[in-house]
């Protein structure tokens, strides 16, 4: 048994790679239950049971993740190999985290090219699609409750549902709502005038190769702030929409292979990837989703003491926040339609809604009931 330290009592000055490697592939291996569990997980970790970080050290690089875009928990845990085992330490725990994922939906993701016709694929995933919409609508009611801080903030987030489902552009949505929000803050008495943002998009090819599909996911990686949820809102908008790439019966179909399977909910992108090009199309597209994190985990992380101080950038990333959650309500929305087609799926539905808003319960267990009862 390993026993506990004491972290008022000695603090860590570093970490081998080996032991940052470790640590991390077991994590990535063992990590179900999504973000606020991946969080929880670590915390156990470095914190109480190696000492790598204090708890005031642990809750800083957890602040300064909800700051900067891509998926919290790999940045996370990015952080604390930094914190550890310099660049090296930085490269090895996020490839460590990420890596198990992706290796298990890239298999899972061969299956399903090869089988997914069959009727039994087909029924294990008609069972498990209904339980991750519970899960998506569960992460919103969690989300919406800590996001909606102030009547501005409810009234922010409607306008921006209302632009994303009038068809306003995903990036605009979340750049738009933002500088409102820090507007407010910065000049509270003042008339905030926001007269356009100018985005950068990555433009339509004819076909799927490995460049653009590394382009798209790399843009989604770089921009997408909140839940790993909201990773949803985004494919759809590029792939099911925008490009035509994927249906969102396809889409659907990798949301509930990321939801049974352990790690970051971002390995969603490795099973779209091969779905789309094999497997150069995993590698293109798991690159492309987290090289922003490293990014930006490299540079934030000597300006985590003056970030969490800031109002500012408190400000937006409170608008950022809200208008996450309402292109995460339309993206669920919408392919909640695709989802749900019978009473089953209803009864499915709203079981696991119940279970999960009333218990604890791992999300990976009600996926592992949903797929039986498919498969029944």
């Amino acid at each position: 048994m390993t026993a506990r330290v004491d972290v008022g009592q000695r603090e860590r000055a570093g970490a081998s790679l080996r032991e940052i490697a470790a640590l991390f592939l077991k994590l990535g291996t063992t990590a179900f239950g999504g973000p606020a569990a991946h969080i929880a997980m670590m915390e156990e970790e470095v914190v109480r049971r190696r000492g790598w970080l204090t708890h005031e050290e642990f809750l800083d690089y957890l602040g300064a993740t909800n700051l900067i875009p891509g998926p919290n928990s790999t940045e996370l845990a990015i952080h604390v190999g930094q914190k550890m085992g310099g660049w090296a330490g930085l490269i090895v725990a996020g490839a460590c985290f990420i890596l198990p994922a992706a290796v298990i939906v890239s298999v899972i993701a061969w299956a399903y090219v090869r089988f997914g016709t069959l009727p039994q694929m087909a029924g294990v995933l008609a069972g498990i699609k209904p339980v991750v919409i519970a899960i998506v609508m569960q992460a919103m009611w969690n989300l919406g409750r800590r996001a909606l801080k102030s009547p501005w903030l409810a009234v922010l987030g409607a306008g921006s549902l209302a632009a994303a489902a009038l068809g306003v552009n995903e990036l605009v949505v979340l750049a738009a709502a933002g500088v409102l929000a820090a507007t407010r803050v910065a000049a509270p008495r003042a008339n905030a005038r926001f007269a356009g943002v100018i985005v950068a998009g990555v433009a339509s090819p004819t076909t799927v190769g490995l460049w653009p599909l590394f382009l798209v996911f790399a843009k989604i990686g770089a921009v997408l702030f909140g839940s790993g949820y909201v990773l949803i809102a985004f494919i759809r908008a590029d792939l099911v929409e925008r490009l035509h790439w994927l249906t969102d019966q396809q889409l659907i179909d990798a949301i509930a292979v990321g939801q049974v399977t352990p790690g970051p909910v971002f390995t969603t992108a490795t099973f779209v990837g091969y779905v789309l090009a094999g497997g150069g199309g995993a590698v293109a597209a798991t690159i492309g989703i987290f090289l922003p994190a490293f990014v930006f985990v490299a540079l934030s992380g000597p300006l985590v003491p003056r970030l969490r101080r800031s109002r500012v950038a408190g400000a937006v990333l409170d608008g950022v926040n809200v208008a996450s959650l309402a292109l995460m309500t339309l993206a669920a929305a919408q392919i909640g339609r695709a989802a749900i087609n019978s009473w089953v799926s209803i009864a499915i539905l709203v079981g696991s809604a119940v279970i999960l808003l009333r218990t604890k319960i791992n999300s990976a267990w009600l996926v592992g009931v949903g797929a039986v009862i498919g498969l029944l």
